[in-house]
């Protein structure tokens, strides 16, 4: 088990901690008797989670904000909804551009901390594409963090994020299993808001062949208005 497996262990048995802490009263409280009658206008106090051994109410608070959606969130979930996509892509440098479409479906997940996005559309010589991520803010390391997964590969993209400062780009490096290195390879994503319910995507990536690195794609995006 690595340093990062241990850590998230160590995380997730501390969380389980508090939270049975949290729901169950201690072990010492008597109940009321039977014929003990509590006033309408005094509700049962709720009972104290106690904190790990060792623990500071700012180790507490902590963990809380780490846990709790922000403004970068926010804007995560905006974007919900039914994305329209026109598609370029280049299968080598200089190559002839082929044009397809595809339909991006937006959902928030796990009370907005994620987003949840679904990609459906045709694979120029493969057929259906079908694609799914997952999109969020890290508030600890301050980066958007994304999963791919697709219908013609047995790997998963895992990307970081980083948002201009004016809000409107947002650049996102992916690393992946190249097929034929069989080596970890990166590609650059561009994600910029053009207007109200409109963006592009550009991504970028090295020819395996070569290692020059070219635009493989562009999405122009629009939302679907209900």
């Amino acid at each position: 088990m690595n340093a990062k497996f241990q850590i998230l262990a160590t995380f997730l048995a501390l969380f389980g901690f508090v939270a049975i802490a949290v729901a169950e009263p201690a072990k010492e409280a008597k109940k009321p008797a039977a014929s003990t009658k509590v006033a309408a206008d005094k509700p049962a106090a709720k009972p104290e989670a106690a904190l790990p051994p060792g623990w500071t109410e700012a180790d507490m608070k902590a963990f809380m904000e780490a846990a709790t959606p922000g403004e970068m969130h926010k804007r995560l979930v905006a974007e919900a909804g039914t994305w329209q996509g026109k598609n370029t892509m280049w299968m080598a440098p200089g190559g002839e551009p082929v044009e397809t479409e595809a339909t991006t479906v937006v959902t928030p997940v796990l009370d907005g901390r994620f987003v949840r996005l679904e990609m459906k559309g045709e694979m120029p010589g493969m057929g259906p594409y079908h694609g799914l991520a997952v999109q969020g803010f890290d508030n600890i390391e301050q980066k958007f963090v994304s999963t791919w997964i697709d219908n013609v590969s047995t790997s998963m993209a895992q990307g970081e994020g980083e948002l201009s400062k004016d809000g409107k780009t947002l650049t996102w490096t992916f690393t992946c299993n190249c097929p034929l290195t069989k080596k970890p390879a990166t590609m650059r994503q561009i994600e910029t808001t053009t207007g109200p319910g409109t963006k592009t995507i550009e991504m970028f990536g090295a020819e395996p062949k070569t290692g020059v690195e070219y635009k493989m794609m562009r999405i122009e995006l629009a939302k679907v208005k209900k």
